[in-house]
């Protein structure tokens, strides 16, 4: 990427081809170990073959908005943010038993035809699942600290991956320990925040930043920006989990009522409803794996109420948050455009 311009589908061809490089070269290493590890090696492929490359532009943004140039090695770095997240994917799928992602069996189901003639064979899936996505992060690391960058630069940002870890972890932890719990707006949001809004794009942003050697005020503007864009990223992934198209989307819209999760869109939902209408949604809820007309009906009353609505006001106030950071910023023009242009995508999008 010569060009100052942002050209965000040159960018996510540069992060895919590095991306698709790297985990090649070590799935290949890790399935010359032994033949039986062949299946294994291929979700980690599978689990970087896709996706939108957000938190990689975050990362690289963060860098440029300090006034640093354009680097191969800091692209390299800013590409293993996409190995957090794939990771964090892959753990997430298994803790959620969630069947599709990106239109394709998630590791753990297509991990079952490696140990199908396996005693507990679903549990040994899961379990191989797992370390897929333990190994991912592990390599994400090393992708990050192999990326070329000065020793000094990743001095300066290796602190920030305890941080981004704990946080991320802490989220899952508290999405798990929300659910099946009365429905609380605030709790929801604050799983938001710690689970999706802070790695997503606060976290990659302070990365950049700490590696470009970004001023106090320059970092507490990413946060100031990041916080309210990742939690409208997390809060339209709630309103397509259940009113988004799965051709579109690649996941199964059941997955958010079948678990149970404390979304911002139930919540909201919980919220404005009355005694009948929340004794409604407990039936609907309490059905086991909701089929197409319990899910219909649970879309129903929470339009009825008007929460998608809500939760599509949510966003639009956050996205004008972080924004409006933006222009009191001192950046160079281009990061301000690509930051505004980040903000967009990630909030009003259909997948």
């Amino acid at each position: 990427m010569a060009s100052d311009r942002w050209e965000p589908a040159a960018f996510k061809t540069r992060v895919d081809r590095l991306l698709h490089g790297f985990v090649a070269q070590e799935a290949d290493q890790f399935s010359a170990i032994d033949p039986l590890l062949g299946p294994v090696a291929e979700q980690l492929e599978a689990a970087v073959a896709d996706g939108k490359r957000l938190r990689a532009s975050f990362c690289y943004w963060g860098w440029r908005a300090v006034g640093q140039p354009d680097s191969d090695a800091l692209v390299r770095a800013a590409a293993s943010m996409e190995l957090v997240h794939a990771a964090a994917v892959v753990h997430d799928d298994l803790i959620d038993d969630s069947k599709l992602r990106h239109g394709r069996p998630t590791a753990h189901i297509a991990l079952r035809g490696a140990v199908r003639r396996r005693p507990r064979s679903d549990a040994a899936a899961r379990s191989l699942a797992m370390l897929v996505g333990d190994l991912l992060m592990a390599l994400a690391g090393q992708l990050f600290t192999t990326s070329g960058l000065p020793a000094a630069y990743l001095a300066r940002a290796r602190p920030l991956w305890s941080v981004m870890a704990r946080e991320l972890i802490a989220g899952e932890c508290l999405e798990i320990l929300r659910t099946g719990v009365e429905p609380d707006t605030t709790a929801s949001l604050k799983v938001i925040q710690y689970k999706t809004a802070k790695y997503t794009v606060e976290q990659p942003l302070l990365i950049g930043g700490a590696l470009a050697g970004a001023s106090g005020r320059l970092r507490e503007g990413y946060s100031a920006y990041g916080l309210p864009l990742g939690e409208a990223f997390q809060l339209r992934d709630d309103l397509l989990g259940l009113f988004g198209d799965p051709e579109v989307t690649g996941k199964d819209n059941a997955d958010d009522v079948r678990g149970h999760r404390p979304t911002a869109l139930l919540a909201e939902t919980w919220r404005l409803a009355s005694e009948d209408q929340r004794e409604r949604l407990r039936t609907l809820l309490g059905r086991r794996g909701p089929g197409g007309e319990g899910l219909e009906a649970v879309r129903e009353l929470m339009r009825g109420l008007g929460a998608p609505a809500r939760v599509e006001d949510m966003i639009n106030v956050r996205v004008e948050e972080a924004l409006d950071v933006l222009h009191e910023l001192d950046m160079p023009p281009q990061a301000a455009a690509a930051l505004t242009a980040l903000a967009h995508s990630a909030a009003l999008r259909l997948s």
